[in-house]
């Protein structure tokens, strides 16, 4: 008994110093591979191999007599296991892989076509071999790795997926494209997957060619079988990528018709429509929702965003006609009666207000609105702060300066951490700004510039810079006050009494650093009293004669946007936007100014 235990410990420690030894040997093969260094990798493979034929160890081991060009030893190996696992396809690949390399194809698609024959057509062996055959770039073979599986497969599994990335990466695209369709034509589940798939595979954005060549077999196939509605959902997918809103709201319209559904997908669609200035489809999409009735879900909604939509569509018009916002705000009115003043409508109450006040003249009027909204019960406390932000903007407007910065105060207060809080806290520092406290403003403004909200952070960023450049303690501080006093005239619409002041400046002041920020200021009232060519000569003065002061960026951005959408003029402005491309790499109106340059050289953009 003594003897057999001797036998057995004897036994397991020569084992496992077997083991650790290999061990070490594995490691030592391991990272001669990996460091390149062929000869010494050898010495352990061919050793380890012996005991050890593991995947890993037997590429590794290939791939170094490969490396090494001993093609002879490389082949006999490869055709050993071959013999050793004649039914696994894998090993077929292999030695074709081998062959391959030394430039023997005619040998390599011999062991490819093997390989397809011998593989059992069970889903894993077809997806193990045809991913062996992509490792390799033989999507050739992969692809008919595929199409073996999808004929005689026994699970019914057919492959549709994988055969349509295989013939794009054959560059196949046309043949892509129908297997996609025809794998969501019967697994509709994979449509958010097949969108992705061709978004990327046929760059979609970018290249009209292919955007049109997958229209046309969405719309045959929608017209051969009217019933199958996931080519009117691909349609109204494609659509929205061309940005084509107005085709999209009518496929859009048709299946949330034919499925009876609630108008989730319209109102998707008409935000994205109104986010990208498509206000007639945006305005279209909201009243098909007010059209279901005060029952549907998204009636309240859809009524504020039309009128939302029916007011920006003004704001973006060089001078409209003050007709026009009477007549918003009639229907504003009448949508607030019809919903009636609450909660819900306590936006489209704030909407209204503004319109008064800065439309059209009634600050009183709009006073007493926004009073009335913050005074309603169950207000969330965003919609609460927004209507206090409003109600201080017009108390601004109308000359009450310390009861607008109190409200300010409160939401800023209320929201330290959140963009609302900083936009009242920017505001606030305006308010410092206007009343000549600059140094006060400047701190509150060095604090915003971090925000993140970019839109306050490049707000901030100015009003520093007007500050930074033009007011300097230890000489007069008259000019800086007096432009301060004329920008705040300016929002409040007294145009003649702030150019007044301006020119105060000018005469007083005729060397002072402001000159540009004056025409600028003056450029700015011009513009919004629809005084286009006065406003255009006192850009193009700052672009000629202040070109390396703060403004002159500014004034090229705004210029090129006048000849863009004021005179008609895209080739002016493409030049002006290059301009400030090329010469004003660090201003902050430069995405926007690339993005533009591209639209109107008629590059596709995202």
């Amino acid at each position: 008994m003594r003897i057999f235990r001797f036998i057995i410990a004897a036994f397991i420690l020569f084992s496992s110093s077997q083991l650790m030894a290999q061990g070490t040997d594995l490691d030592l093969a391991e990272y001669y591979f990996a460091e390149g260094q062929f000869e010494q990798a050898k010495l352990y493979y061919e050793k380890i191999y012996k005991t050890n034929k593991t995947n890993r160890v037997y590429n590794n081991y290939l791939n170094t007599l490969i490396a090494l060009s001993e093609f002879e030893e490389a082949e006999k190996m490869a055709k050993k296991n071959v013999k050793e696992n004649s039914k696994d396809g894998v090993s077929y690949v292999k030695l074709g892989d081998l062959y391959k390399r030394f430039e023997k194809t005619v040998e390599a698609k011999e062991q490819f076509e093997l390989a397809i024959k011998k593989v059992e057509p069970t889903r894993s062996n077809v997806i193990r071999l045809s991913s062996e055959f992509a490792q390799i770039n033989e999507y050739e073979f992969a692809l008919k790795t595929y199409q073996k599986g999808k004929a005689e497969g026994k699970d019914g599994y057919n492959y549709a997926y994988e055969i349509a990335n295989m013939q794009g990466n054959l560059g196949d695209l046309d043949g892509m494209t129908e297997s996609f369709l025809d794998l969501i034509e019967g697994e509709p589940n994979y449509i958010q997957t097949v969108q992705n798939s061709l978004n990327r595979a046929l760059n979609l954005s970018e290249n009209e060619t292919n955007m049109d060549m997958l229209k046309t077999k969405l719309l045959k196939r929608s017209q051969k079988n009217p019933e199958a509605i996931i080519y009117t959902e691909m349609l109204t997918w494609l659509f929205m990528q061309k940005k084509d809103f107005a085709s999209a709201y009518v496929q859009a319209a048709a299946l949330d018709k034919r499925l009876g559904e609630n108008g989730g997908r319209i109102m998707n669609l008409a935000q994205l429509a109104s986010n990208n200035k498509d206000f007639e489809t945006a305005k279209k999409a909201y009243q098909y929702l007010i059209d279901k009735g005060p029952l549907n879900d998204y009636y309240i909604a859809a009524k504020i965003d039309k009128l939302q939509v029916m007011k920006q569509e003004l704001e973006v018009k060089p001078s409209p006609d003050p007709l026009a916002y009477q007549h918003l705000e009639t229907e504003y009115i009448n949508a607030i009666n019809e919903v009636g003043k609450k909660a819900e409508s306590a936006v489209m109450m704030k909407e209204l207000a503004h319109i008064m006040a800065f439309n059209l003249g009634k600050t009183n009027e709009a006073v007493d609105l926004l009073n009335e909204a913050i005074a309603l019960p169950g207000m969330y406390s965003r919609t609460l702060a927004v209507c206090k932000l409003e109600l201080a903007d017009v108390l601004l407007f109308k000359g009450d300066i310390w009861d607008a910065s109190l409200l300010y105060s409160q939401v800023e207060l209320d929201f330290k951490e959140d963009v609302l809080g900083h936009e009242a806290k920017f505001r606030n520092a305006k308010i410092s700004y206007y009343t000549g406290d600059f140094e006060w403003a400047q701190g509150q403004l060095d604090v915003l510039k971090a925000s993140t909200s970019k839109l306050i952070s490049n707000d901030a960023i100015d009003l520093s810079l007007l500050i930074t450049d033009n007011f300097n303690m230890d000489t007069t501080t008259v000019p800086m006050e007096m432009f301060a006093r004329a920008d705040l005239l300016a929002f409040q619409n007294q145009y003649s009494a702030a150019s007044v002041t301006l020119d105060s400046i000018l005469t007083g002041y005729p060397s002072h650093s402001l000159m540009d920020e004056i025409k600028m200021l003056k450029a700015q009232m011009f513009y919004e009293q629809g005084q286009y060519e006065n406003a255009r000569e006192l850009y193009q003065s700052i672009i000629d004669l202040h070109f390396k002061d703060i403004t002159a960026d500014d004034a090229l951005f705004k210029l090129a946007d006048m000849n863009q959408y004021i005179f008609n003029n895209p080739a002016k402005a493409m030049e002006l936007y290059e301009k400030l491309i090329t010469e004003y790499p660090g201003s902050l109106y430069v995405v926007d100014a690339r993005k533009r340059f591209r639209e109107l050289r008629g590059d596709a953009i995202n």
